[in-house]
């Protein structure tokens, strides 16, 4: 058996050496959202790396707060590194991996714009490591976490690239004149759907200003123009008009509007700041009755439906002093149990996911991924803690991709 199988083996299943998770903050959980599983940025995953990396010294909190750390595991089955943060080298479980990361860091302009400039860090498959790649504005990867789609710092971008992630390449350009801002991946990696702006989604404008907590701040606008679906096989596209949708209050919802894949890859969807909180449509742009196995489905729960569609990975539902998040038949809406995790990211197969998981100081805000299993209290620790401040290396953001 070579490295490599080695490498997929490990992430087959989760490790069975699981301890509780800390249950004493609840109620002061504030549940941060983020819609995009570039993902989803949505659900990542493949075990493209080449060295093995096993669950070392993991950190876990007893009921009194007190950090303990046994022997170390190696069972092969979970790829985890709780001593990182940002991790170096790769994690994964199941059918998970985390293909890379991203920072935020808010750049203030000469003409008192705001940029909200994105940096990534991507999985060397060779390596096994994440290396720092300050080219794009924008990265999503394929599932195989072989290839990646980008796009370069100014946008909307008049292109988007195929990036291999062995060799840091960009293997081919396919020319997008309406202005790609966002892009994803169907779950099978053979279409790529890339949401075209006229403004660019990530940058805030003076000419915009609103008053926040007293003091005038610019404010990103809604640009959306539509989309073109690309055969990535080919790299021929089509371009489909689909501007951005005002709400009931004559708002047009949030500037980065990016188009996602259905479940099954046969439609795109959209989020909405009003129920059912899901647009669904047709792959020429024509809207279609949400699929009935995604009425329950929300756009901000990075995990969505599970592989087999049998749950939906749902909202923050701790009660008291729980951390919790909901498992929901996704037809009916109905709660089905709980998991021990603050926000679910990405399923790692039918009954497990990684999550971020809350420590014992206190601090709502100082998360680390976790492994929690339907059915169990348990959690595996997959990363060390990300920073509670809202900005900087410290408070990295993953991108997950299936494998």
């Amino acid at each position: 058996m070579n490295v490599e199988e080695l490498v997929r083996d490990s992430l087959k299943e989760m490790a069975g050496h699981t301890q509780p998770a800390s249950a004493n903050l609840a109620d002061r959980v504030f549940v941060l959202r983020r819609r995009r599983r570039t993902r989803r940025i949505a659900v990542v995953a493949a075990s493209a790396a080449a060295v093995v990396a096993v669950a070392v010294g993991v950190p876990l909190l007893d009921g009194g707060g007190r950090d303990v750390r046994p022997a170390a595991v190696s069972d092969g089955r979970v790829v985890a590194h709780p001593d990182q943060s940002p991790p170096r080298e790769l994690i994964g479980a199941g059918d998970a991996v985390m293909a890379g990361y991203s920072t935020t860091k808010t750049v203030k302009l000469p003409n008192k714009d705001w940029l909200y400039a994105q940096h990534y860090r991507l999985l060397d498959p060779g390596s096994g490591t994440y290396k720092k790649d300050d080219r794009w504005s924008f990265v999503t990867v394929a599932p195989g976490a072989r290839t990646a789609a980008v796009l370069e710092r100014e946008l909307p971008a008049a292109r988007v690239g195929l990036l291999d992630l062995a060799s840091g390449e960009v293997k081919r350009w396919i020319p997008v004149p309406q202005g790609a801002g966002g892009a994803a991946f169907s779950p099978d990696g053979t279409k790529l759907a890339v949401t075209t702006y006229a403004k660019n989604p990530d940058r805030a404008f003076w000419s915009a200003k609103v008053m926040v907590n007293d003091t005038m701040e610019p404010q990103r606008v809604p640009s959306r123009t539509g989309f073109t679906l690309i055969d990535v096989a080919s790299g021929t596209g089509q371009w489909h008009k689909l501007p951005f949708r005002k709400d009931k209050y004559g708002m047009g919802g949030n500037a980065r509007a990016d188009l996602e894949f259905s479940h099954d890859g046969k439609y795109l969807w959209e989020s909405l700041t009003e129920k059912p909180y899901r647009k669904y449509h047709a792959l020429d742009g024509t809207d279609v009755r949400t699929p009935a196995v995604e009425k329950y489905v929300m756009p901000y729960v990075e995990a969505g439906l599970s592989p087999d569609g049998k749950y939906a990975a749902g909202d923050f539902a701790g009660q008291g002093n729980e951390i919790a998040s909901a498992i929901i038949d996704p037809v009916t809406g109905r709660m089905i149990t709980k998991v021990p995790g603050q926000q679910l990211l990405a399923w790692a197969d039918g009954k497990r996911l990684i999550a971020w998981g809350i420590g014992g100081d206190g601090n709502e805000f100082h998360q680390r991924l976790v492994l929690v299993a339907v059915g169990s209290d348990k959690v595996q620790p997959l990363s060390g803690f990300r920073s509670p401040k809202f900005e900087g290396s410290g408070r990295w953001e993953p991108l997950f991709t299936t494998r």
